[in-house]
């Protein structure tokens, strides 16, 4: 399943991708996403390329009903996003997303571009599911999840360019 999804912020590209580096923001939207625990790491700043890696545990009421029994109370996801250092046309990386125990993983490519009045984050992405019969069913369940911790990404991010997250 091929998965697209945009951010804005009111911002120059300069400063959401120092936003983008920061752990403390890192965890504010990893929280933000509805994580129970969370781990997360950067490696390098945001004038050169850098990784972001982050580990949370979700509560599975957003999967069908006949695989949470299979699933149990919450399922570890692991995301990987690594930024390429900024280029005269904006700013490119990958992004790698993998649920622990389960065999769903998608991988894409993100896009910054903008100027000093906002900025836009395009992702773009292939989402799969190896499970026999219900491949469909559990890849609809998760780009759900993907696009909902993305728009939460997103509020997150507004308020963090604001001075107003809490």
């Amino acid at each position: 399943m091929h998965i697209t999804a945009q951010a804005s912020y009111d911002a120059d590209p300069e400063r959401v991708a120092a936003m983008l580096a920061q752990e403390e923001f890192v965890a504010a939207k990893v929280h933000a996403s509805g994580a129970v625990s969370q781990t997360v790491s950067v490696v390098g700043a945001a004038g050169e390329a850098f990784t972001v890696t982050t580990r949370r545990q979700m509560p599975t009421t957003g999967v069908p009903a006949q695989f949470r029994s299979l699933v149990g109370p919450s399922l570890e996801v692991r995301q990987v996003e690594a930024w390429e250092a900024p280029g005269p046309h904006g700013r490119t990386g990958t992004v790698v997303v993998e649920v622990t125990g389960a065999p769903v993983r998608m991988t894409g490519t993100m896009r910054m571009e903008g100027g000093p009045d906002g900025t836009t984050v395009n992702f773009a992405g292939d989402l799969k599911a190896s499970v026999p019969l219900f491949g469909a069913v559990v890849e609809e369940a998760t780009a759900k999840a993907l696009r909902t911790a993305l728009e939460a990404e997103e509020r997150t991010g507004a308020q963090w360019l604001a001075g107003t997250l809490t």
